[in-house]
């Protein structure tokens, strides 16, 4: 797809006394985006070539220098093999993680008694892009979330005695505008880093075009989160639809979160937050590294 634009962008040199000099994609909107090219010609006249692009064919969060890496599957659809449960040791008998149906489940529904409590897995990635299907409940009124380049803390020092800090893709059923969005869980921070709000309160805001939130009462309700994480960006979409473009350079890599060693490389986690009643599943979930 988009044939002509891929081969100019991989081969620039010249076509018939010209030559390209530059190439950008301009997005309008979520279905209407761009290529630019600016020609040179040998007689110094200058013209730009614009290709539109359909979305199906091109996403903002995956240019035309998308991994080719293989994907690694971090959940065998049978069993918790590689994740490990993370919270206060008051919390350690409760089991609120487990596997039902060929998905990660975490049903905390009549049981408000708890800390936060993370489901993380064993490996670390610093650039990657991860994919997974969340299915929400509408009777949950709990929030859930994605962390991504976390580390758990369980020293003394730490806040509660025990933390995850890093930033955190939030999923939340009861206002599902703020799916997608990125809170930073880091102790230094929490707050929204995307949007950039000084504390964890946000006002309802509009969603990107195509926006969709589906539940498991209509009809299956599975959502696709797909998360690209590269040096210090992070792009978030839902259901294909483009939900942040988040530049992270003076938060994610500043001393802070470099001392803790989060934002630019770590964990992956699934959070249950701190005295919520929460049914959400988790399925599908595979990671790549990108260049």
């Amino acid at each position: 797809m988009h044939r002509r634009g891929a081969i100019l962008l991989r081969h620039p040199g010249r076509i018939a006394d010209s030559s390209i000099s530059d190439s950008r994609l301009l997005t309008v909107n979520s279905r209407l985006r761009f290529l630019v090219i600016i020609v040179k010609t040998q007689s110094r006249f200058t013209f730009l070539l614009i290709l539109g692009l359909a979305s199906a064919g091109l996403s903002a969060a995956a240019p035309s220098n998308a991994s080719s890496a293989p994907w690694v599957s971090l959940f065998d659809g049978q069993s918790l093999a590689g994740w490990k449960v993370r919270c206060l040791p008051a919390d350690a008998d409760k089991t609120f993680w487990t596997v039902r149906d060929g998905a990660i489940l975490c049903d905390s529904l009549g049981r408000k008694d708890h800390q936060y409590v993370w489901l993380m897995h064993d490996s670390e990635w610093a650039d990657f892009e991860l994919e997974l299907e969340f299915q929400p409940f509408r009777t949950s009124p709990g929030n859930t979330g994605v962390q991504i380049r976390s580390r758990y803390d369980a020293s003394p020092s730490a806040p509660n005695g025990g933390w995850l800090d890093g930033p955190q893709i939030d999923i939340h059923p009861p206002a599902p505008f703020r799916t997608g969005l990125i809170y930073d869980e880091t102790r230094t921070e929490k707050r929204w880093i995307h949007p950039s709000l000084p504390s964890s309160k946000i006002e309802p805001r509009p969603t990107a075009e195509g926006f969709t939130f589906r539940y498991a009462e209509d009809g299956g309700g599975w959502n696709r989160l797909r998360i690209v994480a590269r040096g210090a960006s992070i792009t978030t979409e839902l259901n294909g639809a483009t939900t942040a473009i988040f530049d992270g350079a003076g938060i994610l890599d500043n001393d802070a979160h470099r001392k803790l060693g989060v934002g630019l490389r770590g964990q992956i986690a699934l959070q249950l937050h701190v005295r919520d009643e929460l049914k959400v599943r988790y399925r599908a979930i595979r990671v790549r590294a990108v260049p």
